[in-house]
Protein backbone atom coordinates (compact mmCIF):
# COMPACT_ATOMS: atom_id res chain seq x y z
CA UNK A 1 0.00 0.00 0.00
CA UNK A 2 1.20 3.53 -0.76
CA UNK A 3 2.40 5.29 2.38
CA UNK A 4 -0.02 8.20 1.99
CA UNK A 5 0.14 8.92 5.72
CA UNK A 6 3.91 8.68 6.11
CA UNK A 7 5.16 10.94 8.89
CA UNK A 8 1.67 11.47 10.33
CA UNK A 9 0.80 10.72 13.95
CA UNK A 10 -2.61 9.10 14.48
CA UNK A 11 -4.24 8.63 17.88
CA UNK A 12 -6.93 5.93 17.92
CA UNK A 13 -9.11 5.37 21.00
CA UNK A 14 -10.61 1.99 21.75
CA UNK A 15 -7.81 0.49 19.65
CA UNK A 16 -7.56 -2.88 21.36
CA UNK A 17 -10.18 -4.81 19.38
CA UNK A 18 -12.82 -4.77 16.68
CA UNK A 19 -13.17 -1.62 14.62
CA UNK A 20 -10.48 0.28 16.54
CA UNK A 21 -7.89 -2.44 15.93
CA UNK A 22 -8.79 -2.58 12.23
CA UNK A 23 -8.44 1.20 11.95
CA UNK A 24 -5.04 1.09 13.63
CA UNK A 25 -3.89 -1.57 11.16
CA UNK A 26 -5.13 0.40 8.15
CA UNK A 27 -3.51 3.66 9.25
CA UNK A 28 -0.26 1.89 10.08
CA UNK A 29 -0.19 0.15 6.69
CA UNK A 30 -0.52 3.60 5.12
CA UNK A 31 2.59 4.77 6.96
CA UNK A 32 1.17 6.55 10.01
CA UNK A 33 2.74 6.29 13.43
CA UNK A 34 -0.12 5.09 15.61
CA UNK A 35 -0.80 5.71 19.29
CA UNK A 36 -3.05 2.88 20.43
CA UNK A 37 -5.21 4.21 23.25
CA UNK A 38 -7.38 2.08 25.51
CA UNK A 39 -7.93 1.02 29.08
CA UNK A 40 -6.29 -2.43 29.01
CA UNK A 41 -2.67 -3.02 28.02
CA UNK A 42 -2.76 -6.65 26.85
CA UNK A 43 -5.12 -6.26 23.87
CA UNK A 44 -3.36 -3.05 22.81
CA UNK A 45 -0.01 -4.85 22.83
CA UNK A 46 -1.49 -7.65 20.73
CA UNK A 47 -2.60 -5.14 18.11
CA UNK A 48 0.72 -3.29 18.22
CA UNK A 49 2.63 -6.51 17.54
CA UNK A 50 1.03 -6.81 14.13
CA UNK A 51 1.37 -3.23 12.91
CA UNK A 52 3.46 -2.26 9.91
CA UNK A 53 4.83 1.00 11.29
CA UNK A 54 5.91 2.43 14.63
CA UNK A 55 3.30 2.38 17.36
CA UNK A 56 2.85 3.24 21.00
CA UNK A 57 0.62 1.48 23.51
CA UNK A 58 -1.21 4.07 25.62
CA UNK A 59 -3.00 2.04 28.25
CA UNK A 60 -5.10 3.37 31.12
CA UNK A 61 -6.68 5.73 28.61
CA UNK A 62 -10.17 6.23 30.02
CA UNK A 63 -12.13 8.62 27.78
CA UNK A 64 -14.29 9.67 30.74
CA UNK A 65 -11.29 10.82 32.81
CA UNK A 66 -9.62 14.11 31.85
CA UNK A 67 -6.45 13.31 33.81
CA UNK A 68 -6.09 9.92 32.12
CA UNK A 69 -6.57 11.56 28.73
CA UNK A 70 -3.95 14.20 29.53
CA UNK A 71 -1.43 11.57 30.70
CA UNK A 72 -1.96 9.46 27.60
CA UNK A 73 -1.71 12.41 25.26
CA UNK A 74 1.54 13.54 26.87
CA UNK A 75 3.04 10.09 26.35
CA UNK A 76 1.89 10.05 22.73
CA UNK A 77 3.30 13.52 22.05
CA UNK A 78 6.60 12.64 23.73
CA UNK A 79 6.98 9.66 21.39
CA UNK A 80 5.64 10.93 18.08
CA UNK A 81 5.02 14.65 18.43
CA UNK A 82 1.62 16.33 18.00
CA UNK A 83 -1.21 14.21 16.65
CA UNK A 84 -2.53 15.17 13.23
CA UNK A 85 -5.18 12.44 13.00
CA UNK A 86 -7.66 11.68 15.78
CA UNK A 87 -10.01 8.71 15.59
CA UNK A 88 -12.61 8.66 18.36
CA UNK A 89 -13.63 5.01 18.43
CA UNK A 90 -14.06 4.07 22.10
CA UNK A 91 -17.64 3.16 22.95
CA UNK A 92 -20.05 0.81 24.66
CA UNK A 93 -23.52 -0.41 23.71
CA UNK A 94 -25.45 -1.99 26.60
CA UNK A 95 -29.05 -2.86 25.81
CA UNK A 96 -32.25 -2.75 27.85
CA UNK A 97 -35.89 -1.84 27.30
CA UNK A 98 -36.35 1.87 27.85
CA UNK A 99 -38.48 1.32 30.97
CA UNK A 100 -35.63 -0.72 32.45
CA UNK A 101 -32.85 1.64 31.46
CA UNK A 102 -31.46 3.00 34.69
CA UNK A 103 -30.15 6.52 35.04
CA UNK A 104 -26.79 4.93 35.88
CA UNK A 105 -26.74 3.07 32.54
CA UNK A 106 -27.89 6.18 30.67
CA UNK A 107 -25.20 8.36 32.23
CA UNK A 108 -22.49 5.76 31.65
CA UNK A 109 -23.29 5.41 27.95
CA UNK A 110 -23.40 9.19 27.54
CA UNK A 111 -20.10 9.58 29.40
CA UNK A 112 -18.28 7.02 27.25
CA UNK A 113 -19.92 7.37 23.85
CA UNK A 114 -20.61 11.10 23.66
CA UNK A 115 -18.88 13.08 26.39
CA UNK A 116 -15.76 10.95 25.85
CA UNK A 117 -15.61 12.17 22.26
CA UNK A 118 -15.95 15.76 23.51
CA UNK A 119 -13.20 15.35 26.13
CA UNK A 120 -10.67 13.63 23.89
CA UNK A 121 -11.29 15.97 20.97
CA UNK A 122 -10.94 19.05 23.15
CA UNK A 123 -7.66 17.71 24.55
CA UNK A 124 -6.19 16.88 21.12
CA UNK A 125 -7.52 19.99 19.35
CA UNK A 126 -4.41 22.16 19.94
CA UNK A 127 -2.32 19.49 18.18
CA UNK A 128 -4.70 19.39 15.23
CA UNK A 129 -4.91 23.17 14.90
CA UNK A 130 -1.13 23.36 15.06
CA UNK A 131 -0.96 20.91 12.15
CA UNK A 132 -3.52 22.95 10.19
CA UNK A 133 -4.49 21.84 6.71
CA UNK A 134 -4.48 18.08 6.51
CA UNK A 135 -5.43 17.39 10.12
CA UNK A 136 -8.33 15.02 10.58
CA UNK A 137 -10.93 14.09 13.17
CA UNK A 138 -12.92 10.94 12.45
CA UNK A 139 -15.64 9.95 14.91
CA UNK A 140 -16.88 6.38 14.88
CA UNK A 141 -20.63 6.75 15.31
CA UNK A 142 -23.16 4.17 14.10
CA UNK A 143 -26.27 3.81 12.01
CA UNK A 144 -27.82 4.25 15.46
CA UNK A 145 -26.74 7.87 15.08
CA UNK A 146 -28.84 8.16 11.92
CA UNK A 147 -31.86 6.01 12.76
CA UNK A 148 -33.53 4.42 15.76
CA UNK A 149 -33.21 0.92 17.20
CA UNK A 150 -35.28 -0.61 19.96
CA UNK A 151 -33.71 -1.51 23.31
CA UNK A 152 -30.66 0.73 22.92
CA UNK A 153 -32.16 4.16 23.62
CA UNK A 154 -29.07 5.46 25.42
CA UNK A 155 -26.75 4.27 22.66
CA UNK A 156 -28.95 5.80 19.94
CA UNK A 157 -29.14 9.10 21.79
CA UNK A 158 -25.37 9.19 22.33
CA UNK A 159 -24.54 8.35 18.72
CA UNK A 160 -27.01 10.94 17.43
CA UNK A 161 -25.10 13.35 19.64
CA UNK A 162 -21.79 12.29 18.09
CA UNK A 163 -23.17 12.99 14.62
CA UNK A 164 -24.42 16.41 15.75
CA UNK A 165 -21.09 17.23 17.36
CA UNK A 166 -19.32 16.17 14.17
CA UNK A 167 -21.39 18.52 12.04
CA UNK A 168 -21.05 21.47 14.41
CA UNK A 169 -17.30 21.09 14.80
CA UNK A 170 -16.82 20.62 11.05
CA UNK A 171 -18.25 24.09 10.44
CA UNK A 172 -16.34 25.64 13.30
CA UNK A 173 -12.99 24.29 12.09
CA UNK A 174 -13.55 24.44 8.34
CA UNK A 175 -11.28 27.44 7.69
CA UNK A 176 -8.49 25.92 9.77
CA UNK A 177 -8.07 23.05 7.32
CA UNK A 178 -9.04 20.46 9.94
CA UNK A 179 -11.84 18.22 8.66
CA UNK A 180 -14.32 16.47 10.95
CA UNK A 181 -16.36 13.50 9.78
CA UNK A 182 -18.18 10.51 11.21
CA UNK A 183 -18.42 6.94 10.01
CA UNK A 184 -21.66 5.15 10.83
CA UNK A 185 -21.29 1.37 10.64
CA UNK A 186 -24.29 -0.91 10.67
CA UNK A 187 -24.12 -4.24 12.51
CA UNK A 188 -20.41 -5.08 12.37
CA UNK A 189 -18.71 -8.37 13.20
CA UNK A 190 -16.93 -7.29 16.38
CA UNK A 191 -16.76 -8.32 20.06
CA UNK A 192 -19.35 -5.59 20.72
CA UNK A 193 -21.76 -7.31 18.35
CA UNK A 194 -21.03 -10.66 19.98
CA UNK A 195 -22.36 -9.15 23.20
CA UNK A 196 -25.62 -8.38 21.41
CA UNK A 197 -25.73 -11.93 20.08
CA UNK A 198 -25.25 -13.32 23.59
CA UNK A 199 -28.07 -11.13 24.89
CA UNK A 200 -30.42 -12.32 22.14
CA UNK A 201 -29.65 -15.98 22.78
CA UNK A 202 -30.08 -15.57 26.53
CA UNK A 203 -33.42 -13.79 26.23
CA UNK A 204 -34.97 -15.67 23.30
CA UNK A 205 -33.44 -19.12 23.33
CA UNK A 206 -32.31 -18.75 19.73
CA UNK A 207 -28.95 -20.19 18.72
CA UNK A 208 -25.89 -18.04 18.12
CA UNK A 209 -26.20 -18.59 14.38
CA UNK A 210 -29.89 -17.62 14.44
CA UNK A 211 -29.13 -14.49 16.43
CA UNK A 212 -26.35 -13.46 14.03
CA UNK A 213 -28.64 -14.12 11.06
CA UNK A 214 -31.32 -11.91 12.60
CA UNK A 215 -28.85 -9.04 12.93
CA UNK A 216 -27.56 -9.63 9.40
CA UNK A 217 -31.07 -9.17 7.99
CA UNK A 218 -30.92 -5.46 8.80
CA UNK A 219 -28.34 -5.12 6.02
CA UNK A 220 -29.91 -5.34 2.54
CA UNK A 221 -26.79 -7.26 1.48
CA UNK A 222 -27.75 -9.90 4.05
CA UNK A 223 -24.47 -9.87 5.93
CA UNK A 224 -22.54 -8.23 8.72
CA UNK A 225 -20.16 -5.39 7.96
CA UNK A 226 -16.50 -6.24 8.55
CA UNK A 227 -14.21 -4.06 10.69
CA UNK A 228 -11.83 -3.77 7.73
CA UNK A 229 -14.57 -2.11 5.66
CA UNK A 230 -15.03 0.54 8.32
CA UNK A 231 -11.25 0.99 8.58
CA UNK A 232 -10.95 1.50 4.82
CA UNK A 233 -13.45 4.37 5.03
CA UNK A 234 -11.56 5.94 7.92
CA UNK A 235 -8.31 5.61 5.96
CA UNK A 236 -9.87 7.41 3.02
CA UNK A 237 -11.13 10.22 5.25
CA UNK A 238 -7.64 10.56 6.75
CA UNK A 239 -5.98 10.70 3.33
CA UNK A 240 -5.08 13.85 1.35
CA UNK A 241 -7.70 12.97 -1.25
CA UNK A 242 -10.52 13.58 1.22
CA UNK A 243 -9.61 17.17 2.02
CA UNK A 244 -12.99 18.47 0.80
CA UNK A 245 -15.01 15.88 2.74
CA UNK A 246 -16.22 17.66 5.86
CA UNK A 247 -19.15 17.36 8.24
CA UNK A 248 -20.33 14.07 6.77
CA UNK A 249 -21.85 11.05 8.50
CA UNK A 250 -21.04 8.16 6.19
CA UNK A 251 -23.18 5.06 6.57
CA UNK A 252 -21.32 1.77 6.12
CA UNK A 253 -24.26 -0.59 6.19
CA UNK A 254 -24.93 -2.09 2.78
CA UNK A 255 -27.83 0.27 2.12
CA UNK A 256 -29.66 -0.15 5.45
CA UNK A 257 -29.50 3.62 5.99
CA UNK A 258 -29.20 6.02 3.09
CA UNK A 259 -28.06 9.59 3.66
CA UNK A 260 -28.42 12.41 1.23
Amino acid sequence: MTAVLSGRHALVTGAGSGIGAAIARALSAAGAKVSLAGRRRAPLEAVAAGLASESLVVDGFDVTDEQAIARGLRAARDRFGPASILVNNAGEAPSAPFAQTSLEMWNHVMDVDLTGVFKVTQAVLPDLLGTGAGARIVNVASTAGLAGYAYVAAYCAAKHGVVGLTRALALELAKSGVTVNAVCPGFTDTPLLQGAVDTITAKTGRSQDEARAALSKANPQGRLVTPAEVADTVLWLASPGASSINGQAIAIAGGEVMTG
